[in-house]
């Protein structure tokens, strides 16, 4: 199945991508291109392969001793997978938020901190502290803990924590934010925050958001995949995809016959 055209140049572009897991193939065949301009979600029934294609865009399959992966992604044009791409660097530039929050057990500042710290991004005290104040505040969370930066990062709420781990990943400057199921252990009000963080993010960074929330994708995303089986069934604008999608499997999908 081919990718349809981006409306604008891709920021990662994979190709024939194929994941297994020792012997089980979790990934068969996957291309896709993600652009600055939509935020694309990926969806589909438990254990249909979206995190698993997720984690491969920033080689967090790296960490599985049987995971293999076959095929191309390139971030810019530049071969992720190549032998002598700096996987630290490339996490840097392609940041990740995980399921369930999981701030540093640091201050909520060191939380902030501690990436443009080891990556050398800044020069003095003060540029830090730039850093941090504009990383909370693009995450939506600075007004809620200025007065606290001491703090604990893990004695906030779970929707403060899951965004401080937003503005974890901001902090080292990425060029695209991977979300794997971002709201699933958060309550609706804390889960309508990441929400609109998610559209004011959109266009200052390529965002891919795996969600098993059909009505979440509806809301956030402006291209949506269904993946089914480990393979990518159809991948189109999200309007289209909810309401005129062209195969059976994801109009069943949708409409709740199966998931």
């Amino acid at each position: 199945m081919h990718a349809p055209a981006p409306t604008a140049a891709p920021k990662i572009s994979a190709r024939n991508v194929s994941v297994h897991y020792g012997r089980k193939q979790a990934i068969d065949d996957v291309s896709i291109d993600v652009d600055m301009e939509n935020v694309t979600a990926f969806i589909g029934p438990s254990g249909c392969g979206k995190s698993t294609f997720l984690r491969t865009l920033n080689r967090m399959n790296d960490t599985i001793p049987t995971a293999r992966v076959a095929g191309d992604i390139r971030l810019d044009g530049e071969d992720i997978y190549a032998a002598d791409m700096d996987v630290v660097q490339l996490r840097a530039r392609v940041g990740m938020v995980f399921q369930k929050p999981n701030p540093f057990p640091k201050s909520i500042y060191e939380n902030v901190a501690y990436g443009p710290r080891i990556h050398g991004l800044a020069g003095s005290k003060a540029e830090l502290d730039h850093i941090v104040e504009r990383s909370l505040t693009r995450a939506g969370l600075w007004g809620e803990v200025k007065d606290r930066l001491s703090d604990s990062g893990t004695a906030l709420s779970g929707g403060q924590q899951q965004r401080l781990c937003i503005a974890r990943a901001i902090a080292v400057d990425p060029e695209v934010i991977l979300m794997d199921e971002p709201c699933s252990a958060l309550d609706p009000i804390a889960t309508a925050k990441i929400e609109e963080l998610v559209h004011e993010l959109r266009g200052k960074y390529a965002i891919v958001i795996v969600t098993h929330n059909m009505q979440q994708a509806a809301r956030v995303s402006q291209r949506t995949a269904f993946f089914h089986l480990g393979t990518l069934v159809e991948y189109g604008v999200t309007s289209q995809i909810f309401t005129n999608p062209r195969q059976e499997r994801t109009k069943d999908y949708i409409t709740g016959r199966y998931g």
